[in-house]
């Protein structure tokens, strides 16, 4: 699978993997809604002209896969792994490794080809390290020895197996089920502060369709919750979560200043649309494709990548929110906006060329200005809570 691949091999997996939609003759002179399944099974609705522009998209992967072979022609199978700048580098391999990562981050910002994805996924992202300082057998030990044990996360993944993408034509089987369900119990166990969060279940799934194995998709939910996201994002209290809303309403107010006061004279909480965001990667609300050239650059570039696709889905819908006078259109606009994303350039390109650099230590400051607050604001909800069941209890 993970082999070097000729330019023929190449071309026949591209032309198996990334087929040109063909709605019928009687769709394109109606031009009413048509159902199609896009690369990895989602079922999608849209318009003819949708098609269209899921064609393009794809015609562009087809291409960038051609860029992606040519260089691991010239360079070797795995040169995106010889971008590490070290010390002890001679200096003509420093100079290489530099050349390297930075042709590796433009190359990514345009997608990594669906049949390279794990293998770049799986070296960048940091699981193959974590993977490898682990016994050959961990993965397999873990789900034999908590396969039958019952626990509040277990019980809580059991009820959201069905509820995670139905109607999948894999995910909702019994083997989707079984493979799902396996990989989510396993991480509940290997971190018990976490056990289970809802809204994994949505990154496991997508994981598991992209990584093709449950132990790979198994150690990038590890790297993704102990290396890549905030901390704490997916605790049992979500404070993690809830200090990313906070740090994305400021953003949001110094990118978009038009749109927050405008939300803000609404009394619109943008919690209402981000919290799936935060929680789900977009795997929820994007189209599928978009969600997975979001990850690509997640993987590699860090957890502030979600807040530059989160603002680039306001501003790119400024003109219009700021006619609205109520919430409810807010939400049908943001929405309405995320599940039509079918092309990942129109949503990338305003993320890092309209929304601006943001630094990883002004990101960092921000979350500790937000931490205080965010930990005054849940133990109160706790203490209230505490009193409410005291009160039940007398």
């Amino acid at each position: 699978m993970y082999g070097t691949h000729s330019k023929r091999d190449m071309e026949i997996e591209y032309q198996s993997q990334v087929p040109i939609l063909r709605p019928s003759i009687h769709a394109r002179r109606a031009k009413i809604t048509v159902k199609f399944q896009d690369l990895y099974g989602f079922t999608v609705e849209g318009n003819v002209d949708d098609v269209n522009v899921l064609n393009e998209v794809r015609e562009k992967v087809r291409e960038q896969g051609k860029v992606w072979w040519s260089l691991e022609a010239s360079k070797g199978a795995n040169w995106y792994l010889q971008t590490h700048v070290s010390s002890t580098l001679k200096t003509s391999l420093k100079f290489s490794a530099l050349v390297n990562a930075i042709t590796l981050k433009k190359l990514i910002r345009k997608g990594i080809p669906p049949v390279l994805r794990p293998k770049v996924w799986f070296s960048l992202s940091g699981a193959a390290k974590k993977k490898s300082t682990a016994p050959d057998s961990y993965y397999e030990d873990l789900t034999k020895a908590v396969q039958d044990k019952v626990t509040p996360a277990t019980k809580q993944i059991d009820h959201d197996l069905p509820r995670t993408f139905p109607g999948h034509p894999w995910l909702d089987t019994a083997e989707g089920h079984a493979a799902l369900r396996r990989v989510l119990v396993a991480y509940s166990f290997r971190d018990s502060d976490v056990g289970y969060c809802q809204g994994l279940n949505y990154v496991a799934a997508l994981l598991l369709l992209v990584m093709k194995t449950e132990e790979e998709a198994f150690w990038m939910i590890a790297v993704l919750l102990e290396n890549v996201l905030v901390t704490d994002c997916y605790n049992k209290n979500l404070s993690g979560c809830h200090v990313e809303q906070r740090v994305f309403k400021d953003l949001l107010t110094k990118k978009c200043p038009r749109i927050a006061a405008h939300l803000e004279a609404l009394e619109f909480d943008v919690s209402l649309v981000c919290t799936e965001w935060f929680l789900c990667l977009f795997a929820k609300s994007l189209p599928s494709e978009t969600t997975l050239r979001v990850w690509d650059v997640l993987f590699n570039e860090g957890a502030n990548l979600l807040f530059h696709v989160a603002l680039a889905i306001f501003k790119m819908n400024e003109e219009e929110l700021l006619t609205v006078h109520h919430v409810g259109d807010v939400i049908h606009i943001i929405q309405r906006c995320t599940h039509q994303l079918f092309d990942p350039d129109d949503l990338l390109t305003v993320a890092f060329d309209q929304i601006g650099f943001m630094t990883t230590t002004t990101i960092s400051r921000q979350r500790k200005k937000q931490e205080p607050a965010v930990m005054a604001e849940l133990d109160q909800r706790l203490r209230r809570l505490n009193s409410i069941n005291a009160s039940d209890e007398q």
